[in-house]
């Protein structure tokens, strides 16, 4: 089952269930974290610059442990490639911001 999100961008982004195995399979921390994940594509705190043209959508999820969310976006659509649980915030902080701005 393929679920779609729409990011701040307007560009909708994708999460196909084999996508989200492989998140599990790496991250199995987040597995009962689907909800969760889109809900941090949609609705973030915030959005920074990843390396390689990706965008990583934050969210607390608990005092000072954050759920990223990587995803990319196309013209007309994105998808989404990784997920996982970080307390190291002060290591994100130091990429540009998108949003807010």
């Amino acid at each position: 089952m393929t679920r779609v999100v729409t990011s701040k961008n307007g560009v909708p982004i994708r999460l196909t269930s084999e996508r989200w195995a492989h998140i599990v399979e790496e991250h199995c921390e987040l597995a009962g974290m689907r909800e969760e994940v889109l809900e941090t594509v949609r609705d973030p705190v915030q959005i920074l610059f990843g390396d390689y043209g990706e965008l990583l959508a934050l969210r607390e999820v608990e005092p000072n442990k954050f759920l990223v969310a990587v995803y990319r976006e196309l013209e007309t659509d994105g998808f989404l490639i990784r997920a996982f649980l970080t307390r190291r915030i002060a290591a994100l902080s130091r990429r540009s911001q998108v949003w807010p701005r």
